[in-house]
């Protein structure tokens, strides 16, 4: 997909514009945004260094349109009935330890994303969404054992972020029970 915005790209470009965010946290942010607020309502500039006023960037407008562009695909793939979305993080010919680390700052984002809708309740939610949460908030902490099995921890790791992705959309979809406006209508209307 040509609108399709990858892991790499979006380290190239957090890099070129001084961001220290990491792409797998930005999407991660962005996700659990999107799980409680409107594309529409979301500052995607604001969610880079999150937290950090001092650190505060103005994405150019190339770095803009890439932020919309993952924003837009984003809420797609939360969308999907066939369950196709997946968190944004490096390739599998990437080393296991970085991939661990993005993964843990995937799900450190995707809470603090959520958590940006003021008066949230969780305890208005399913057990399965907040066994969800409690899981993402110990995900958070991930890390390669000791052990040098590295057959065994590239399964887990698997298993985890299957486990993220469907959590995830599970986690979109009762928060969003009703799809929102697909992004790229939105646009053209204007």
């Amino acid at each position: 997909m040509q609108d399709s915005v990858s892991y790499e790209a979006l380290s190239d470009t957090f890099a070129r514009i001084g961001s220290r965010e990491s792409p797998a946290g930005y999407h991660g942010t962005l996700c659990g945004t999107l799980c409680v607020r409107a594309p529409e309502d979301i500052n995607l500039a604001r969610l880079l260094d999150a937290g950090d006023e001092e650190q505060a960037l103005r994405p150019d407008g190339q770095a803009q349109a890439e932020l919309r562009r993952l924003c837009d695909q984003a809420l797609r793939s939360l969308q999907d009935e066939d369950m196709g979305f997946a968190p944004l993080l490096p390739d599998d010919e990437a080393a296991l330890a970085p991939r661990v680390q993005e993964l843990a700052s995937w799900c450190e984002g995707f809470l603090y994303g959520l958590a940006s809708r003021p008066g949230l309740d969780l305890k208005k939610c399913s057990e399965e969404v907040r066994e969800v949460l409690r899981d993402f908030s110990q995900f958070t902490q991930a890390s390669l054992g000791d052990e040098e099995d590295l057959e065994l921890e590239e399964g887990a790791y698997t298993e985890l972020v299957e486990y993220v992705r469907v959590g995830a959309q599970l986690v979109f979809m009762e928060f969003r029970a009703r799809p929102l406006p697909d992004p790229s209508e939105s646009r053209q209307l204007h």
